[in-house]
């Protein structure tokens, strides 16, 4: 469950979302402006407005960005979507069923890039679209976690290496880079920043992996799951008992927030 949606159920957008959230109202790309979380809606009509999205074999997701009309521009909800790993935004992904017209909740995502193409806009004129390349963040941590090794680079490589992995990636299909290894970065750099450490209590790690590296797990002080590339400076590495407090402790938020104020002076060190 993610943001109190259930994977697989249908949900009234104007009543579980608006009302809660706020937001735009008309368009397929919701940016509540109090709210860390984007909502995204695709559906079988969005061919009417030129809008073609789909799914790979691989359970990655072709979304064209928003635009009805002319060449798309990285603005807006586009523009949300392709910076929410640095804005540690949320980006939860519904499809809308008809002929019901609910949505349903699909998963949690992440973009891993984006691309353009030719295709015709509403009234029927080739245009450039923007299509994001969006991926369930579930395989992205399973993936990034079965690549741990042990670090054998120097701290300062691997922290370059970490910054520039949330950074918006222009077409992920032709980057150097995958979205797995963009999360492996990140974790490396954090889990070797720690040296052994947890950076919320002190505590040592509490044991160590097959392969001899130190236990801690990585946590997301801007987002409400944690997985996937983010900004270094709001990545912290947790013992397992500081992360599960955050999550499921009664003062979860107000640890979570000390987190944040902690990582300033971790990341200025």
């Amino acid at each position: 469950m993610s943001w109190g949606f259930e994977r697989g159920t249908a949900y009234n957008r104007r009543q579980d979302i608006h009302a809660r959230f706020g937001g735009q109202r008309q368009s397929g790309i919701i940016t509540p402006a109090s709210h860390n979380v984007i909502f995204i809606i695709s559906g079988q009509r969005g061919l009417e407005y030129g809008y073609d999205d789909r799914q790979h074999p691989d359970g990655l997701i072709d979304y064209f960005g928003e635009g009805q009309r002319g060449d798309m521009t990285m603005t807006g909800g586009n523009r949300a979507i392709a910076d929410h790993l640095a804005d540690g935004k949320t980006l939860l992904f519904f499809e809308k069923e008809y002929p019901a017209r609910h949505i349903v909740f699909k998963d949690e995502m992440i973009c891993q890039g984006w691309h353009t193409k030719d295709a015709l806009d509403r009234d029927g004129n080739m245009r450039k679209a923007i299509v994001f390349e969006l991926r369930p963040l579930d395989s992205v941590v399973h993936v990034a976690d079965d690549k741990i090794a042990p670090v054998l680079d120097d701290l300062a490589t691997l922290r370059a290496r970490a910054f520039s992995a949330a950074k918006p990636t222009v077409s992920a299909k032709t980057g150097t880079r995958t979205i797995y290894e963009r999360s492996a970065d990140v974790r490396d750099y954090v889990l070797a920043r720690a040296k052994a450490v947890c950076e919320g209590c002190g505590s040592g790690a509490p044991f160590k992996r097959p392969n001899g590296t130190d236990y801690l797990e990585p946590h997301h002080i801007r987002r409400v799951s944690d997985g996937g590339p983010d900004d270094p400076r709001f990545v912290i590495a947790l013992c397992p008992n500081c992360h599960r407090r955050v999550h499921f402790g009664g003062d979860g938020t107000t640890y979570n927030d000390s987190l944040h104020t902690k990582m300033k002076s971790i990341e200025s060190n």
